[in-house]
């Protein structure tokens, strides 16, 4: 997630129902809410993201002929270590429960995930209550460049494999953004994306889906990502049981400035994993971030098939059917 404000109004369009006849995919399976406490924290006195809540969501879908999005909570950027946060665990529930409840305003259209960071002491507890909340059982959103996962740190393994059993016992599928941190300099590419797949051999019962193909976007200029998104491929296309339930979306990856190489390699590792499990987001409607309508019409200029978006267009995972 990238930008710093949400654009001055929000025209709401429709408070409850999805448009009679949707013009564009079927649903976001990238979206975010701040809640005016998390938009707070991010100002830190230069300006930050507005809140953002479900009606503002539920009008970005309206715009763009969406009928259903995931909402993914940011409940996770509270544990960064990149900042101090005084009662940081209350937070991290009070974030969820938040999202939670703003997205159960309108359940045939919103579906919430709660998130943490999955290297906190507080993790399974966090995963463990969200379970039992009807608001956010049904998933969880892991950051691993928020978070300053490693893959390689054996203490990080270890501590993953505990937060994916837990969530695979519970039923509760999980987003995760697999890019290791760009601003620290932390490891990635193939040998992470195969630390990874040995996580997913935990978690045989619930969908993963790995979010911007592997990289963070806006954008796929980032030879490390793809190379991480190789391996995911390669795995899929070797049919690796353990990846029977792997989704990727393709949240902010088809900019409208994106490169004719770079559009070739996006359409290359779509191809090379199958449409049937690629699925559209937008993210967060905050700064220089797409919105749901337009971010769509810049995914139509990639070097795709009017078969093959369609196919995108009407992907839905499990998680929200």
């Amino acid at each position: 997630m990238k930008g710093h404000a949400l654009p001055a109004a929000v025209l709401i369009l429709s408070s409850s129902q999805a448009p009679a006849t949707p013009a564009g995919p079927s649903a976001d399976h990238h979206q975010h809410l701040f809640s005016p406490a998390l938009a707070e924290l991010l100002a830190s006195g230069s300006g930050g993201p507005q809140a953002i809540t479900a009606r503002d969501v539920v009008a970005l879908l309206d715009s763009a002929g969406i009928r259903q999005a995931l909402v993914l909570s940011v409940a996770y950027m509270y544990g960064s270590p990149a900042r101090t946060v005084a009662d940081e665990y209350g937070k991290v529930r009070a974030e969820n429960d938040w999202t939670g409840a703003q997205s159960a305003q309108f359940p045939d259209r919103l579906r919430a995930f709660c998130s943490f960071n999955p290297l906190k002491e507080y993790a399974l507890d966090v995963l463990t209550r969200c379970a039992k909340d009807p608001n956010l059982r049904h998933g969880i959103k892991l950051h691993f460049g928020n978070s300053d996962v490693q893959l390689d740190d054996p203490a990080h393994a270890e501590q993953l494999q505990r937060v994916f059993r837990a969530a695979n016992a519970s039923r509760m599928a999980i987003v995760v953004h697999l890019r290791a941190s760009i601003s620290r300099n932390r490891p990635y590419g193939a040998d992470q994306a195969r630390r990874f797949l040995d996580l997913l051999s935990l978690a045989p019962d619930i969908p993963v889906q790995v979010a911007h193909l592997a990289g963070t976007g806006p954008g796929y200029d980032d030879p490390p990502a793809d190379a991480a998104m190789a391996v995911l491929g390669e795995a899929v296309d070797k049919r690796d049981p353990w990846t029977r339930q792997l989704w990727f979306d393709v949240t902010t990856v088809a900019g409208l400035d994106i490169s004719t190489t770079n559009a070739a390699l996006v359409a290359k590792r779509i191809r090379q994993v199958g449409v049937e499990r690629i699925l559209y987001g937008s993210d967060a409607a905050v700064g220089d971030n797409l919105r749901p309508r337009e971010a769509w019409a810049a995914f139509r200029r990639l070097p795709l098939t009017e078969d093959e978006f369609e196919t995108i267009a009407r992907n839905v995972a499990p998680y929200l059917r």
